[in-house]
C-alpha cells in the first residue's frame, strides 16, 4: 500500500482555481496550468493518504472498475509509467473522467466513512495529464485485420470508447458525426473553461493513428439510412445519445429570448475557439435566468458570466440540499448535497424550491418570469400562498435534462425496439432487437454520466467483438446494461 499512515497524518487536499477575476476573462480552463498540473506538488502526499484497504469500494463507485488502490501506490511511489499503464487498462479516457465526472469513486472511499475521502479524481487527471507531457501515450494499432467492419454512429464518450476498444481488436472501424469535428458533447456541449478541446483532440489523432476512420458532418438517417448503413457494415453501434431536451410548455413560451441550453452552449463553444457564428445567443448585458440546477446549469451559468451578463439566477424546484450526507443516503452510496462548481464561485443567484408558472414579454420578447416558492406534499409540489412573484430576464435558457434519444430517422429506419422512456433496448450482450445493431451510452442507458458512457462503450465492445468473432471476447466488460449507480 502506499503511506500507512497517510490517511491519518495528511490533511485532503484539492486543486486550487485561478482567482475569479482572472478566469472570467478567458475560456482557459479554471485550474492553473491545467487540472493534471494544479497539484502536481503535492499529489504524491495526496495519493499516500489511499488505505489500500482489503474491500476498495471505490472499485464498486466507479464504473470501469477503475484501479484506484493500485495507482494511488504508484503515484505515492513515483512510479508514473506504471500508474498510467494501471489507469488506462480499465479507462480510455482519464483525461475526460478526471475533469468532468463527479467522482462517485470519491463518494464511496472507504477513508470518507468517517475522514475526508482520498483526492481520486485530482490524482487520476494529474497521472494522464504528466503522462501526455511525458509523451507517454502512444497509439495502439492492432498487430492485424479481421476483415471485419463496424460502423459507429456518435462519436461522444461512448462512441469513442467502443470505436478505440473494436480498432484495438482488429476491426475496421468507421466513427460518424453529424457536427464538423468529433467529440459529441465533449467538444461543443462542455464549456473550454471545464474541458479545453485539446484533450479531444489529441485523442482523436490517437484513434486516427490506430485506424479508426472519422467521417463528420454526416447525419445517419439523411444522407445514409439506417438500411444502407446495416448493408455495408458488419455491426453497427448506436451510440448517439440522450437528446430529446426537456421543455417548459408555460404561457408564455412562444416570446423571443427563450432557448435550450443545448443551443446556446456549442455557439459560445465554437466562438470560444475563434469560429464566427451568426445570430449568436449571447448574455451580454442582460437578465439571464437559467432553468435547471445540474451541470448543464452551471456550464450555463459560467459562460453567462464570461459573456457579460447583468445578472444570472438559476432556478431549480427541489429543494436546497445540506451540505452533510443525508440519514437515507449513508455511505458508500452517491449523496445528494450541496456543491458548488467552478462557476457557481464566480457569481449569480441559487433559488431553489421554485417552479416558474410563466412567462412574462414584451413585444415579442421575453422580460421576465413568474416563479411561485413550492414545497413537496404527498409526492407533489404545491405552491406556496403569497409567494408568487416576477424576476427580470431577457434571456432564459433550460438545462433540464434530456428523455431519450431522437425517434425519427435513424432509429425509425432501422426498427429497434424502445423501451416505456424512450431508450434504444438492449439484451445482455448491448445488442438491440435487431440483429448485428448495439447500443451504447445514453441513448440505452439515458442521460448518464460521462463515466457511465465510457463504461457503456467498453462493455458494449466486447459484446460487438464476440458477435464478429467466434462468440467469445477478451474485451473487458465492466458493466452489464441493467447496471445501475451505487445510489438509493
Amino acid at each position: 500500500m502506499a503511506d500507512p499512515r497517510g490517511f491519518m497524518t495528511t490533511p485532503r487536499q484539492v486543486a486550487e482555481r485561478r482567482p475569479v477575476e482572472e478566469r472570467v476573462n478567458d475560456w482557459k480552463e479554471v485550474y492553473p496550468g491545467g487540472a493534471g498540473r494544479a497539484l502536481l506538488p503535492i499529489i504524491t502526499e495526496q495519493a499516500g493518504r489511499c488505505m489500500d484497504c482489503g474491500i476498495p469500494f471505490c472499485h464498486q463507485g466507479c464504473p470501469l472498475g477503475n484501479l484506484i488502490p493500485e495507482w494511488n501506490d504508484l503515484v505515492w511511489r513515483d512510479d508514473w509509467s506504471d500508474a498510467i499503464e494501471r489507469l488506462h487498462a480499465t479507462n480510455n479516457f482519464p483525461e475526460f473522467t478526471g475533469r468532468l465526472c463527479p467522482a462517485p469513486c470519491e463518494t464511496s472511499c472507504v477513508v470518507g466513512i468517517n475522514r475526508d475521502p482520498v483526492t481520486i479524481k485530482n490524482v487520476e487527471v494529474s497521472i494522464i495529464d504528466r503522462a501526455w507531457d511525458e509523451n507517454n501515450v502512444k497509439p495502439e494499432p492492432p498487430e492485424w485485420l479481421t476483415g471485419k467492419t463496424v460502423a459507429v454512429v456518435g462519436s461522444g464518450p461512448a462512441g469513442l470508447a467502443v470505436a478505440q476498444q473494436l480498432t484495438r481488436s482488429g476491426h475496421t472501424v468507421a466513427v460518424y458525426e453529424r457536427d464538423d469535428q468529433p467529440g459529441g458533447l465533449l467538444r461543443y456541449g462542455i464549456p473550454e473553461f471545464k474541458m479545453e478541446k485539446e484533450h479531444v483532440d489529441r485523442r482523436v489523432l490517437q484513434m486516427q493513428r490506430e485506424g479508426t476512420v472519422f467521417r463528420t458532418g454526416v447525419r445517419i438517417g439523411e444522407k445514409i439510412t439506417g438500411t444502407q448503413l446495416r448493408e455495408r457494415y458488419d455491426a453497427v453501434v448506436l451510440a448517439i445519445g440522450a437528446t430529446v431536451r426537456r421543455d417548459l410548455p408555460a404561457p408564455g413560451r412562444e416570446f423571443e429570448g427563450i432557448h435550450q441550453a443545448m443551443d446556446y452552449l456549442p455557439q459560445a463553444n465554437r466562438v470560444a475557439l475563434g469560429e464566427e457564428v451568426e445570430d449568436q445567443i449571447v448574455a451580454t448585458g442582460k437578465d439571464v435566468v437559467i432553468i435547471g440546477g445540474g451541470d448543464t446549469g452551471a456550464d450555463c451559468l459560467g459562460t453567462a458570466i464570461r459573456q457579460g451578463a447583468r445578472s444570472v439566477t438559476s432556478l431549480e424546484i427541489m429543494p436546497q440540499p445540506g451540505e452533510d450526507r443525508p440519514d437515507h443516503q449513508p455511505w458508500p452510496t452517491y449523496p445528494m448535497i450541496y456543491r458548488v462548481a467552478s462557476a457557481h464561485e464566480e457569481g449569480g443567484d441559487r433559488v431553489y424550491a421554485v417552479s416558474t408558472k410563466e412567462f412574462v414579454g414584451e413585444e415579442g420578447e421575453v422580460s421576465g418570469l413568474r416563479i411561485t416558492e413550492v414545497e413537496m406534499k404527498d409526492g407533489r409540489f404545491e405552491e406556496i400562498e403569497g409567494s408568487e412573484r416576477v424576476i427580470p430576464a431577457q434571456l432564459v435558457l433550460f438545462a433540464m435534462g434530456f428523455t431519450g434519444p431522437e425517434p425519427e430517422g435513424l432509429v425509425e429506419q432501422l426498427g429497434v425496439d424502445l423501451d416505456e422512456r424512450g431508450n434504444v433496448v438492449r439484451d445482455g450482450d448491448f445488442m438491440s432487437s435487431v440483429d448485428g445493431v448495439f447500443v451504447a451510452g445514453d441513448c440505452g442507458r439515458g442521460q448518464s454520466l460521462i463515466v457511465w458512457a465510457i463504461a457503456e462503450g467498453r462493455a458494449a465492445a466486447a459484446g460487438v467483438d464476440a458477435y464478429l468473432t467466434d462468440g467469445t471476447s477478451t474485451l473487458p466488460r465492466p458493466i452489464k446494461p441493467t447496471d445501475r449507480p451505487l445510489t438509493v
